[in-house]
């Protein structure tokens, strides 16, 4: 196996799955601190801050200092800042969301925004989607954190943001512009973080519509574990496979 300069890592289905340990994980990423292996976790979760996600890993036993998080609501509101000083926003999401674009500036409003940025909200109502739609269609910039369908949970597969954002599309006939995986955008802040090249570096994740097409995209090699979304078997539906695949972290050696 390739030895690798740098490794960006999913959370969810990846590292933990809802409030279960994912034990291999754990032992993986103390390999990569043991070696001395840069590492950032790139998830598409927009509800959590960067606080909260290192206080949630913690949780599962896992160190890591704030500044290893990169979350779709942070790539939001970079995107948002670099288009437009003093924007104001529509805002659908949760602590994360709100903390990104508020560290950045940009106000939250209800009237005439110039753009809708919508993050998973599982206090989400018929209000919320109808007010974002009619904003859309009224000319606001549509966003979204992330484009993910369904989240594993300790319970099973949930609805993730990707739901909402399909329906808003589907009622505006907007595209939406994702800033969370599979698009590039995050995976080239992290490689601008740590100051590697594509090649130097590797995506793992659980869900190859997500995590693993990410890595594609930005040029990367790619390790999918089998412990969340995507199966062994739903691999043999995708034209491009990922470079690695492993049913868990533990049969990869750093």
């Amino acid at each position: 196996m390739k030895q690798y300069k740098a490794y960006f890592i999913d959370l969810d289905g990846t590292v933990y799955r809802g409030k279960d340990h994912i034990p291999e994980a754990k032992a993986f990423i103390e390999s990569l601190k043991a070696k001395g292996i840069p590492h950032l976790f790139v998830t598409n979760n927009s509800s959590r801050t960067q606080k909260k996600t290192v206080e949630k890993l913690k949780e599962h036993g896992i160190e890591a200092k704030e500044e290893q998080v990169l979350t779709p609501s942070i790539a939001a509101a970079n995107y948002i800042n670099q288009q437009q000083k003093n924007a104001d926003v529509f805002m659908i999401g949760e602590e994360g969301v709100k903390d990104a674009l508020e560290n950045k500036g940009i106000t939250i409003t209800d009237y005439e925004p110039d753009y809708v940025v919508v993050g998973i909200d599982r206090h989400n109502s018929y209000q919320k989607i109808k007010e974002a739609c009619l904003m859309i269609q009224n000319g606001a910039q549509f966003v979204a954190t992330n484009p993910d369908i369904r989240v594993p949970t300790e319970e099973g597969f949930v609805p993730g943001n990707g739901a909402y954002v399909n329906l808003i599309k589907q009622v505006t006939q907007k595209e939406p512009i994702i800033l969370g995986k599979p698009e590039r955008l995050m995976i080239d802040v992290a490689l601008n973080e740590i100051g590697v090249k594509p090649e130097e570096a590797v995506m793992v994740g659980d869900n190859y519509n997500t995590d693993i097409r990410a890595g594609i995209n930005a040029g990367l090699d790619t390790l999918h574990v089998q412990t969340g979304v995507t199966s062994k078997e739903d691999l043999k539906e995708v034209d491009i496979q990922p470079t690695y695949t492993v049913e868990t972290l533990a049969e990869w050696e750093v």
